[in-house]
């Protein structure tokens, strides 16, 4: 694959680069009363966009075939929105003493914090021939989860380090998240057929809704001179990442494979792949609601924007060792199920 093609085929991933680079170049375009008005533009049109986006796009008949699977739902949920954000935290009580920037690595914190993603994992599942099925329903099912879950883990963990109320943080999230959401999804029930006929490229719509988000929290950012991020902090926060993802992978599949679990080894790979990946597309205007008007909220972003790409980056890499282990397991399986008793 040429340079020009693989570009085209992470476009969102380059655009991310691209929309903090002319954040650097012109800050006042994207800040709060600039040309761009994101204090309504952002804030309500572009937050409710994505999730009228996402309640559209979330099939909510595909969730009922897969509702019966409870242990393998339990499982899932519980690692990403208990273990997942309890784990980074104690890490970070480490980390701490480091001299890693502390605003990155509160950041790291509402990583953990952060609901699994609606497209990554399952598409990661698909590619592997995993529970496709188990993959959407936790994918949907925990982004319903996480717009209470994440803000309530968020001010838990972190505290609402603006001067924002409680109530009015939730009063925002329902008007600008839940709303939409169940707006989107009555209007799928009237729209299903013509929605299935026409393939609207709903991914694609939101990623370039995100991109405006990640414009304009930089813009912020960049006309604040008293924020610096320091190099050597962001490489750690790289590293750091990937080591928090290889190590939540494996102990994921070793917890799924043991023989008491009662998992197949396509249950195993949903089990891996949603568990283990955060929503970027949730995260991001969720963080913008939290810490809405803090001057630290791009630092705090940072290693969400990070670990979005390392998770698709990392899944794909390994895609064909997982889906050799998962044909080797379905043949021994096959195997003892053949053999006479």
């Amino acid at each position: 694959m040429g340079p020009l093609a693989r570009a085209r085929k992470e476009w969102f991933i380059v655009g991310i680069v691209l929309v903090i680079a002319s954040a650097k170049l012109a800050p006042s375009v994207g800040v709060k009363g600039g040309p761009l008005r994101p204090e309504i533009t952002i804030t309500y049109v572009a937050v409710s966009t994505i999730f009228f986006n996402s309640g559209l796009s979330l099939k909510t008949e595909e969730l009922a075939s897969a509702l019966m699977h409870v242990k393998l739902h339990l499982f899932v949920q519980t690692f990403t929105l208990v273990f997942f954000p309890v784990a980074i935290w104690v890490l970070l009580r480490v980390l701490a003493l480091t001299a890693i920037n502390e605003w990155l690595l509160k950041g790291l914190l509402t990583v953990g914090c952060m609901p699994p993603p609606v497209s990554s994992a399952v598409i990661l599942t698909k590619a592997v021939g995993g529970n496709e099925a188990a993959a959407i329903f936790n994918s949907a099912f925990g982004s319903f989860l996480g717009i209470v879950v994440t803000p309530l883990l968020l001010l838990v963990f972190l505290g609402s380090s603006s001067s924002v109320p409680f109530s009015s943080i939730f009063s925002q999230l329902f008007m600008t998240v839940v709303v939409p959401l169940i707006i989107g999804q009555v209007c799928r029930t009237f729209l299903r057929d013509w929605l299935e006929r026409r393939k609207l490229p709903f991914g694609a719509v939101s990623s370039m809704v995100l991109l405006m988000i990640i414009y304009t929290t930089f813009c912020d950012t960049f006309s604040n001179p008293s924020i610096e991020l320091d190099h050597l902090s962001l490489l750690y926060i790289i590293l750091i990442i990937f080591f928090i993802q290889l190590t939540f992978m494996l102990l994921t599949f070793l917890l799924s494979t043991r023989k008491s679990s009662g998992f197949t080894a396509a249950d195993s790979v949903a089990i891996m792949f949603c568990s283990t990946h955060k929503s970027l597309t949730l995260g991001i205007p969720m963080l913008k609601i939290v810490f809405e008007g803090y001057e630290h909220l791009s630092l705090i972003s940072v290693p969400l924007l990070i670990y979005h790409p390392a998770q698709i980056l990392l899944g794909s890499v390994l895609v064909p060792t997982i889906r050799a282990w998962m044909t080797t397991s379905q043949k021994a399986l096959k195997m003892t199920n053949l053999q006479p008793v």
